[in-house]
């Protein structure tokens, strides 16, 4: 099958046009909100836990993770009074289920693996927390699917390479960088 240079050219100015479209309808659907919030926790979370120490810590988390839950529930509303359609109940449904049972097998895993210490506790949860947001990706094309890849990367560089810096590196690259994603996809996509 040959191609003239125009086809050639027509197709790939459709490819770039359904590019910009999906980035567009990514940026619109409110992704960036979920990477900056997530990427706050991080930030505030991992910080405290790499300077302070003892039940302060699981405090702050606590908190942290009840502020994150609620602020995404409601963006989470938000978006869905935007999109309603037959399948949207079954669609977060689904969702729901999944992050559940990826939790529970998150625990499992850390349960066979015990003894661990903080950091390989914290770096199975942040293993598979991105392992669900890689899969969001794959299953919902609402969803960015490679964003997990370099925070995991990042994660297992910081935990190997510089373990006394773990939290510290998780701080400021894993939760810096959600942010810094977020914002780029709000302000430039």
């Amino acid at each position: 099958m040959n191609i003239s240079p125009d086809e050639a050219e027509e197709a790939l100015a459709a490819t770039k046009k359904m590019i910009q479209k999906t980035r567009q309808s990514m940026a619109s659907a409110g992704t960036y909100t979920t990477l900056i919030v997530t990427g706050i926790i991080w930030l505030i979370g991992f910080m405290c836990t790499q300077f302070l120490s003892g039940a302060i810590v699981g405090y702050i988390w606590t908190g942290l993770s009840v502020i994150g839950g609620v602020v995404g529930t409601i963006l989470g509303f938000r978006r869905g009074q935007r999109v309603r359609s037959p399948s949207t109940g079954i669609i977060a449904r689904r969702i729901i289920f999944f992050w559940l049972f990826l939790a529970l097998f998150c625990l499992a895993t850390i349960a066979v693996a015990w003894p661990l210490d903080g950091k390989q506790a914290t770096l199975l949860v942040v293993l598979f927390i991105l392992i669900g947001q890689l899969a969001m990706g794959l299953m919902f094309p609402f969803a960015v699917d490679w964003w997990p890849l370099p925070i995991a990367a990042l994660a297992l560089a910081g935990y190997f390479l510089l373990p006394a810096y773990f939290y510290l590196w998780m701080s400021l690259l894993g939760g810096g960088g959600m942010i810094a994603l977020g914002l780029y996809i709000h302000l430039r996509w």
